[in-house]
């Protein structure tokens, strides 16, 4: 596939690292970022996550920032929006990209739960218009979900999934719009259970955490759950539904344990206590290890 030009709105966590994706891939990326200060910042962290990934820093140099959302988008084949998940906000912004990208260029928001049907229905043409959730850290994790609405053409999805494809993702299709997808879906329902284990006194966070790590958790990188029923057979997987799917939480909304926690300050490592309480050693150590992890991965699959 020939380099096309990148646009990408919004520079945070996942806009910069999404940059860095296509500008190792040899395309050029104008981002716009309106904060000066963070601006100014794209390329040297993009070029310090190269070098700590042994990667050739000079992939930066591809990525221009730019102050306008004009000016980053205004000739650009392939336009990711990525600004926080704020209905109103994704909505206002897509409307600016539609009308100063040029006809041609695919339009994508990058969102990890709100259904790209409503990003996209102040558009005037829909047809080029999709989902892309990419997930965090975008330039090590290789999943792409490519979201196709009603509205999409098949074309559109075509030419995404092929230049996602070309920079060495793993795009997968997703042919119905729901809420969070594909993966926010099973992760969440995961996370649910999780919380209600830990809220009705069967065990504490610690344990939880520590039985999907040492358990089915060490399988899910090479064996998906229904590759796995299909190991252990449809039929013991029938046998096992029938006995815990009744006892598992059917809450229709977030728990009362995750509101009390919010509510009262435990928002997590960023104040030092959630289901768990965080030193900042502990905090750094969980960093590294999950970095280590993920470089480990991505060295293996480029050798």
């Amino acid at each position: 596939m020939t380099h096309q030009h990148i646009g990408i709105v919004g520079a945070g966590l996942m806009g910069h690292g999404i940059a860095q994706a296509f500008a190792v891939a040899g395309h050029r990326v104008d981002i716009q970022e309106p904060d000066p200060d963070r601006r100014a910042k794209i390329v040297d962290l993009v070029r310090r996550n190269l070098q700590e990934l042994g990667l050739d820093g000079t992939a930066a140099d591809r990525i221009r920032p730019c102050d306008t959302l004009e000016d980053a988008v205004g000739h650009a084949d392939v336009v990711i929006e990525a600004v926080p998940e704020d209905l109103g906000l994704k909505q206002r912004i897509l409307v600016a990209i539609e009308a100063a990208a040029p006809p041609h260029a695919l339009l994508a928001s990058n969102t990890s739960v709100i259904p790209i049907t409503r990003i996209m229905e102040p558009l005037r043409d829909k047809s080029r218009a999709m989902g892309t959730h990419w997930w965090n850290p975008p330039y090590q994790i290789p999943l792409v979900e490519v979201i196709q609405t009603a509205d999409t053409d098949d074309a559109a999805i075509t030419a995404m999934i092929d230049l996602l494809t070309s920079i060495g993702k793993m795009p997968v299709h997703v042919r119905k719009d729901v809420p969070g997808f594909i993966g926010n879906r099973l992760q969440h329902a995961l996370w649910r259970e999780a919380i209600a284990l830990v809220q009705n006194g069967v065990c504490d966070a610690e344990t939880v955490d520590a039985v999907v790590k040492a358990s089915f958790g060490r399988r899910l990188a090479v064996l998906g759950p229904l590759e796995n029923a299909d190991l252990v057979g449809t039929d013991l997987t029938l046998a096992v539904h029938e006995h815990v799917l009744q006892d598992l939480d059917r809450t229709p909304g977030p728990l009362p344990l995750l509101r009390e926690l919010v509510a009262s300050g435990r928002l997590g490592m960023k104040s030092g206590a959630g289901f768990r309480t965080w030193t900042e050693a502990q905090q750094a150590e969980v960093h590294t290890r999950l970095a280590t992890h993920l470089q480990r991965l991505d060295s293996h699959e480029r050798e």
